[in-house]
């Protein structure tokens, strides 16, 4: 009974994870088709995000925004999987990679939020849909 038990505890605790992450691909799907329409309005020749362009645009350093800011990794770390910390307040920083955070890139609201200001804090200018997509799609591969 108790090794039925264990396994039977095991698989749920596998499920729950994966359960979870399938109701955020719904959200996170919705997001990319958005700036997937968006980018071909820009540039009808679109041919896709990449996640190397993301990754790209993560680890990028760049002069336009906050000097204390020059790239993305200055508050999230150069490994996406582990919390982070503001570089401005000092305030700790969920991970944000999706396999870290499957709730990340799920809330449209909060996903335009953080990269209007985190573009322009880094980039010194707002995001392209070309990069927002390109960024999430690196992101869901960490």
């Amino acid at each position: 009974m108790k090794r039925r038990y264990r396994r039977a505890l095991a698989g749920a605790v596998i499920i729950l994870p994966l359960a979870a992450l399938a109701a955020g691909n719904t959200e996170r799907a919705a997001i990319l088709a958005d700036y997937v329409a968006k980018a071909r309005v820009a540039d009808p020749g679109f041919a896709g995000f990449s996640a190397p362009r993301g990754e790209a645009l993560f680890r990028g350093s760049f002069t336009g925004g906050d000097a204390r800011t020059p790239s993305c990794m200055s508050c999230h770390t150069a490994d996406p999987r582990q919390p982070g910390r503001n570089a401005k307040t000092g305030r700790p920083i969920d991970p944000v990679a999706v396999s870290a955070d499957p709730r990340r890139y799920t809330d449209a609201a909060q996903v335009d939020k953080h990269f209007t200001r985190d573009c322009k804090s880094v980039l010194g200018r707002d995001c392209t849909p070309l990069e927002r997509g390109d960024y999430i799609t690196f992101m869901m591969g960490q």
